[in-house]
């Protein structure tokens, strides 16, 4: 073997290590979260998983806001990955049931990531965003995007009622066109408003089964989903999903 095959092997074999390291320390700061909640997220909680030291982590993270960032993008992505896969397994012509399966999506893994939906939407959400400002745009671009596009199908297919711009309070009407640049620009301010009003409705359902807010009484929160469901998509003009009719 000469030198240069030898040196190549080398940096390609501290490549791989480096890239395990990373898997095994995003992995590790997951769990944490799950476990401890963001609080206890640290790189010496994280090093200690991973066995190595904390300095050594400072090389792959900007202290502890960077593997922060990390793992929301970790998650978001995660989250995103099966709102898209619960869209796509649906009719390709069903929108409704589209909307219905991607919005169930976003409850489902939000109940089962309960610590982590509070990092991406939830309580510890504004301590995260506060010292990363690029976070602040992350789930409306993401989240708010794969909806985006089904509604702006939706308009063009099928139709849309929803109020002219001149119709639109002007104060309101400025932050519906700052949001809908992040979200999906080709959408009418008023389809944006009409989203951002089913929006408010599923992010209050989510959170208040997330949090166990009202669990006295809504210990099943399937029947008050679909209630909320039926609801929103009669507001769009679509049929419930004939899976629930």
């Amino acid at each position: 073997m000469s030198v240069a095959s030898g040196s190549a092997e080398g940096a390609s074999r501290r490549e791989r290590q480096r890239e395990q390291l990373l898997r095994d320390a995003r992995a590790a700061a997951r769990q944490i979260t799950a476990s401890e909640g963001v609080e206890g997220l640290t790189l010496a909680a994280v090093a200690r998983r991973v066995g190595v030291s904390s300095p050594a982590l400072y090389r792959y993270f900007d202290g502890r806001q960077g593997l922060v960032h990390a793992l929301y993008e970790d998650l978001t992505a995660e989250l995103i990955g099966a709102v898209r896969e619960a869209a796509r397994r649906q009719d390709e012509d069903d929108i409704s049931a589209q909307l219905d399966a991607a919005t169930r999506a976003v409850l489902e893994w939000s109940l089962a990531n309960r610590a982590e939906f509070g990092l991406l939407m939830g309580a510890t959400y504004a301590t995260a965003a506060a010292s990363q400002t690029e976070l602040r745009h992350v789930i409306s671009r993401e989240l708010g995007g794969v909806f985006g596009e089904l509604f702006l199908r939706l308009l063009r297919t099928k139709g849309l009622e929803y109020p002219p711009d001149d119709r639109i309070p002007p104060a309101l009407r400025r932050q519906l066109a700052t949001y809908r640049e992040i979200l999906q620009p080709e959408l009418p301010l008023g389809v944006v408003q009409v989203m951002i009003a089913c929006w408010r409705q599923i992010y209050g359902l989510v959170s208040m089964a997330v949090y166990g807010h009202l669990a006295f009484a809504f210990d099943d929160i399937e029947p008050l989903f679909d209630d909320m469901m039926d609801s929103l998509l009669a507001l769009l003009g679509l049929e419930p999903s004939p899976k629930r009719r």
